[in-house]
């Protein structure tokens, strides 16, 4: 049987799609495989937010392409954000790369792949390239990211319940690398969520790039709930699904609706991923981010006061374009005020094709990097402090299986 080998750079978006790819080839007949000296077909899933995650899945795939040495018929492919941004300008960065698969083809890389397979066997040997590049807006292809490859310890997954951002932050290609928001039949994700919890899965998280704007241009309010809560009510339902996450959200899609959800469905984990980005007001504007710093501080105090005990994590970006000292301090001083319980910072990557890319005052890499150094140490502090305050304390713990670092400890 052919084999193939699937690398992932990125979100728990790519996780998810790769997965979907995976069992699509397992259907057809192929053999999933760890080693990419073993295999027949060599995918990278690609992510596009920051320069560094391209870099690296370039970097790769020319390490990658020395196995063509002893298998001139291998398949090598890129998927995902940087295929889709780039299309076919990577058949001229990357000589021995046969396939680019956009956001929207995930479905059909399967097809692709054994339609290469073929015409290499039809080939002659000195000219054996015969690449396929397919980027193309598909409808429905949101409904698509649905199948999940049967594991040993599989007691907690990713479910797709949309796709596409509509949001168009100046900073992000998001927008233009995954198309405009899709979201899923409600229905349809409830028995995905039913299947998995037969296969003795435990915990769900569902994945939108903002999730809790799933249904909002499809669907309509019920009872005065949004789709998103009408979601996780629905899910909620599941006997055997035990706990229930969701990532990312968008500020202005904590209404209080799901802000009340906290209240009625234990089911609901103790933590919410809840991106700040910036503490400035005029930076929040820049970036295109429709609230301000008060909102947010007050949507974090109205969850802490609906689910006690709550822990908040968020992404903060620093070195924005134009972001003075002030701007800077503005953002600490949320963190100091939120105090959350786990932080993501990131320095400004200039994305191309973004407006933020094109704006002046775009600030010297020394500077990003003092922010960001200086802001990670206040996060810690803050950490190490709020995680101290556990010690002594007996919580609940969904066992995964063996620790990756100790195999005779669990982990979860």
């Amino acid at each position: 049987m052919p084999t193939v080998y699937l690398k992932t750079y990125g979100c728990q978006m790519n996780e998810r799609d790769s997965e979907q790819v995976a069992q699509m080839f397992v259907d057809r007949g192929f053999t999933i495989t760890p080693a990419a000296d073993e295999a027949d077909v060599i995918l990278v899933n690609t992510c596009s937010v920051r320069d560094q995650a391209e870099q690296k899945a370039l970097g790769n795939m020319g390490q990658l392409g020395k196995h063509r040495r002893h298998n001139p018929k291998i398949i090598y492919g890129f998927m995902g954000c940087m295929a889709q941004s780039r299309g076919q300008d990577l058949l001229d960065q990357v000589p021995h790369l046969d396939l680019v698969a956009g956001t929207q083809k995930y479905h059909r890389v399967v097809d692709h792949v054994e339609e290469i397979m073929r015409k290499k066997e039809e080939a002659k040997m000195d000219d054996l390239r015969v690449p396929i590049v397919d980027i193309e807006e598909e409808t429905d292809s949101q409904n698509t990211i649905r199948d999940h490859v049967d594991k040993d310890h599989g007691v907690s997954e990713f479910v797709s319940i949309m796709q596409g951002c509509n949001m168009k932050c100046t900073f992000c290609i998001v927008p233009y690398t995954r198309g405009a928001e899709r979201s899923r039949p409600i229905a349809e994700i409830v028995e995905e969520c039913k299947r998995l919890a037969d296969k003795g899965v435990r915990e769900v998280t569902l994945l939108g790039q903002t999730v809790n704007l799933y249904g909002r241009h499809e669907f309509e309010k019920v009872d005065e709930k949004g789709p998103f809560v009408q979601l996780l009510e629905a899910v909620h339902e599941i006997d055997g699904i035990k706990r229930i996450r969701f990532t990312s959200p968008h500020p202005i899609g904590y209404k209080q609706d799901l802000i009340d959800a906290f209240t009625y469905l234990p089911k609901l984990v103790d933590h919410v991923h809840f991106p700040l980005q910036s503490g400035s007001d005029r930076i929040l504007k820049k970036m295109h981010r429709p609230y301000k710093a008060e909102k947010f501080i007050d949507i974090c105090d109205r969850m802490k006061a609906a689910r006690p005990g709550i822990a908040i994590s968020t992404d903060i970006i620093v070195g924005f374009p134009g972001e003075t000292e002030e701007d800077y301090l503005e953002t600490k001083r949320v963190v100091e005020r939120v105090q959350f319980d786990q932080a993501f910072v990131f320095r400004y990557s200039p994305r191309k094709d973004t407006p933020a890319a094109e704006m002046d005052e775009q600030l010297p890499e020394r500077v990003k990097e003092e922010r960001n150094q200086d802001l990670l140490a206040l996060v810690n502090s803050i950490v190490e402090r709020k995680n101290e305050e556990h010690v002594g304390k007996t919580v609940e713990v969904l066992c995964e299986g063996p620790s990756r670092y100790n195999a005779e400890r669990l982990s979860g």
